[in-house]
């Protein structure tokens, strides 16, 4: 029977590092379809909730991640969300507004590992409200285009 913990092995350390770096491949998984608009889970016409692909599942993500403000529900750790609302008020030009809201949301989408880049943004204003866009890419180089909306 084998040595379970062998005595004369000759590993060496970039061997091991070697390894240890193949085997963190970023893992997409899967998840339930969720209808935005209407505020709940698809479900199919015999009552069971849809599921979402890989590429699907992470666009919901970066979605979700856009919608939600960060340290305003305890469920979700201290790196999931925007901070979009910290801008209320602030009383600068138009210009800071879009940097701060460009760095914000690139700060939210690539604390998942799926995410490589988050750029090509486009901001609106009417009145004190600025809605934007931005192109997402995945480490798979899917893309999507995300919209989000910030209340000056």
């Amino acid at each position: 029977m084998p040595n379970l913990f062998p005595v004369n092995a000759d590993f060496t350390e970039s061997e091991i590092m070697q390894e240890a770096e193949a085997g963190t491949t970023t893992r997409f998984g899967r998840s339930w379809k969720f209808d935005f608009n209407a505020g709940e889970f698809m479900i199919t016409p015999t009552g069971k909730i849809v599921q979402a692909d890989e590429k699907e599942a992470w666009i919901q993500w970066c979605m979700k991640t856009i919608l939600t403000a960060r340290y305003k529900y305890i469920i979700y750790s201290r790196d999931y969300g925007h901070e979009l609302e910290g801008l209320i008020g602030s009383g600068v030009q138009r210009a800071v507004y879009e940097s701060e809201i460009q760095r914000m949301v690139q700060e939210a989408l690539l604390t998942d590992s799926r995410t490589e880049r988050v750029d090509g943004f486009e901001f609106n204003w009417l009145g004190d409200n600025c809605s934007f866009s931005c192109r997402v890419s995945s480490i798979r180089d899917e893309q999507v285009t995300l919209q989000g909306n910030v209340v000056i």
